[in-house]
């Protein structure tokens, strides 16, 4: 069954987050009363699973082996079936 998962990847607290301020920054000089601006990826992944549940997990593992750094990263994952 195919499967589209959907992998947000965002910097934790206390990161610098220099593109999300230069675009606050930028913002702010158009005339938009902005107080900051943070910047993700959202990476959106057609699968092969056999359950939604094995889906997840191998979503869950691609974000650990590779879409996301667990030094600076967090990251949500939403799964469904794919139509």
């Amino acid at each position: 069954m195919k499967y589209r998962a959907k992998i947000e990847v965002s910097l934790k607290p206390g990161h610098s987050n220099p593109e999300g301020e230069t675009t606050a920054r930028l913002l702010k000089e158009l005339g938009y009363k902005v107080e900051a601006v943070d910047v993700s990826k959202v990476y959106t992944v057609i699968l092969d699973a056999p359950t939604i549940k094995e889906a997840k997990a191998k979503a869950e593992e691609m974000s650990k082996r590779l879409l996301a750094n667990p030094t600076k990263d967090n990251y949500m994952i939403t799964v469904e079936e794919q139509k």
